[in-house]
């Protein structure tokens, strides 16, 4: 068989994390995060390649040794792993241990949290589109800017009962062990539907104000609560907050393909980089017991 003398292709160059950050940060811009918030890199060498890109909500130490098995560059995560400011970063504390895996693995860790929950899309509108909502609008709009914003209100292609479109939640929604809390009587019609990805019970005034049949939000507390439902509503469908944010790791992952594919970076034009989303459950909950 004749030996062709062509050189095989090289390899693409792959971006650099410097270059990946600002891609994500375009689109996840920092200034939208809330002033009390912590995003951005947390640790990682700008000038290091990055071809493989995973996703997770919570940088706990599970899903930072599936990083390094999986030989992640990179790792995002919507909560961060410092909400409040260190003065150092020892290897005896939990976190300061972290810091240091991911150092000696060479993988970067990037936090999006409230700048990916305002953006456009973000955090909620994958909620929102896991539960088939249409003609979405932030449930409670950033000044300046009516597109990005907290929340996200919605509408179902037609109504349905309360206890039917409970059932669409579970459905859309990896398991955990809280399940999902329901407050509403299960034959209430259900059309227009507030949502908010983690917790979300400080928004009650502008869900009462969207007019939403059903508020499909997070981390619930008793008082805001039972002062919704005293006055009279929305139902109330309260789910893990976890799963209430994991539908947009996948969004987010196929944003950074697209946007790397397409537009390219300036030290690789037009390369490719692999992401995987993480399906670890970090809910914290192991099990739950019914009372009697």
């Amino acid at each position: 068989m004749p030996q062709s003398d062509a050189a095989p292709a090289a390899a693409a160059p792959a971006p650099t994390l410097r270059d990946v950050v600002a891609i994500l940060e375009r689109v996840y811009d920092p200034t939208w995060a809330e002033p009390w918030d912590a995003v951005g890199l947390v640790c990682g060498d700008p000038d290091a390649p990055v071809r493989t890109v995973g996703f997770a909500v919570d940088p706990v130490a599970a899903v930072i040794e599936e990083a390094l098995d999986r030989g992640a560059d990179l790792l995002v995560t919507h909560h961060p792993l410092f909400l409040r400011g260190v003065h150092g970063v020892p290897a005896t504390t939990f976190k300061g241990r972290l810091v240091h895996q991911l150092i000696r693995g060479g993988t970067a860790l990037f936090t999006a949290h409230t700048n990916a929950d305002s953006a456009d899309p973000g955090v909620s509108d994958a909620l929102a589109r896991a539960l088939d909502l249409h003609d979405l609008r932030p449930l409670e709009a950033r000044a300046g800017n009516p597109e990005l914003g907290i929340g996200r209100v919605g509408e179902l292609a037609e109504a349905e009962p309360l206890a039917r479109f409970a059932a669409r939640v579970a459905a859309a929604l990896p398991a955990t062990a809280g399940g999902l809390r329901i407050a509403g009587h299960a034959e209430t019609p259900v059309r227009r539907v507030a949502v908010c990805g983690g917790a979300g019970d400080t928004f009650f005034d502008a869900v009462r104000a969207s007019g939403a049949d059903v508020y499909v939000t997070a981390d619930l507390r008793h008082h805001p609560a039972s002062e919704a439902v005293e006055a009279g509503g929305p139902a109330l469908i309260d789910v893990a907050h976890w799963a209430s944010e994991w539908p947009w790791l996948e969004h987010a992952a196929e944003t950074l393909r697209s946007a790397v594919a397409a537009a390219g970076t300036p030290t690789a034009t037009g390369t490719n980089i692999e992401t995987y989303v993480s399906t670890l459950i970090t809910d914290p909950w192991d099990a739950q017991l019914p009372s009697r």
